[in-house]
């Protein structure tokens, strides 16, 4: 192990422009933004790198803004803002629920979003949320914007479709009333700890049917997943526990857990079944559907 930081060139910027056009330019380059990942992946020399682009002091990506039907939240965001922000937790709660279990509040009013998201940790707190929430993340380089879908972002640990001239910009959250939504973490620890497995499920329930359900883990695959196989389960299915209980099973078609210093493959297959029930049931208690363990 190492715990000195290489040297490198470090370069601070003070708009999106700048920085978009210093990465246009620069090779062999990483992208600082609250650091949290960053220096310690480059004491450790996960990274080793000629250049670091500073762009923590941009003011235009940090930001959280409503546009009544969504809301959108600028890649630079600090957790804790969206943590205490009233707008997420009235319009996506379940961000605003996780959030709060990531690290101290300390590193939350350091570490951003987008850092969370670009850094492709197969345990990112923020991801499953967003993925049940169907969010959509705006890329930018000096060419344009692109947009892309949270469930296509990931290719592998650490790995984004993230091109090399491109941030990310933005991150743009439909708001879905009626629904209820979940989150539920299981560490080492209680607190400041990183996921063995974390569950959001999200669901919408006509006529005492699932019309929507949503289901997202991390720690379990080499990026953060959606169980296809128990949301289709689910849908169109009464509300029961024993459908429920089924679905949760079905969220080993989807996984492909491994053993490391925090769990064994084993253990989280079975805490995936465990807590994707317990998250379920959970969101159906938040619009008033109490359903009997």
């Amino acid at each position: 192990m190492f715990y000195r930081i290489p040297k490198f060139n470090y370069y601070r910027v003070n708009s999106l422009d700048e920085a978009l056009d210093l990465i246009s330019k620069l090779e062999d380059f990483k992208v600082l933004a609250g650091g949290t990942d960053l220096i310690i992946d480059l004491k450790v020399r996960r990274y080793t790198v000629k250049n670091v682009v500073d762009i923590s002091r941009i003011k235009e990506l940090s930001y959280i803004a409503d546009d009544g039907d969504k809301i959108r939240i600028g890649a630079l965001t600090k957790l804790q803002a969206i943590a205490e922000s009233p707008i997420v937790k009235e319009k996506a709660p379940v961000l605003a629920e996780a959030v709060r279990e990531m690290a101290s509040w300390q590193v939350r009013n350091m570490a951003t979003i987008g850092g969370n998201l670009c850094n492709a940790s197969p345990a990112a707190d923020t991801a499953p949320p967003l993925l049940v929430l169907n969010a959509t993340l705006k890329l930018v380089s000096k060419e344009g914007e692109r947009e892309v879908p949270i469930t296509g972002f990931f290719l592998g640990p650490r790995k984004t479709v993230l091109r090399s001239n491109e941030l990310l910009k933005e991150i743009v959250i439909p708001y879905e009333p009626g629904c209820g939504t979940s989150f539920i973490k299981l560490g080492r620890r209680s607190s400041f700890t990183l996921s063995v497995v974390a569950v959001a499920t999200l669901v919408k329930v006509e006529e005492n049917k699932f019309k929507d359900v949503r289901i997202a883990l991390n720690s379990v695959a080499p990026t953060p997943v959606r169980a296809r196989k128990a949301e289709e389960y689910l849908k169109g299915k009464e509300v029961s526990l024993s459908n429920v209980a089924e679905a949760a099973k079905l969220v080993l078609h989807d996984i492909s857990p491994i053993s490391d210093v925090r769990a064994s493959a084993e253990y989280r297959k079975e805490m995936s079944v465990v807590l994707t029930k317990d998250s379920l049931i959970e969101s159906l208690s938040r619009i008033g559907i109490k359903v009997r363990r």
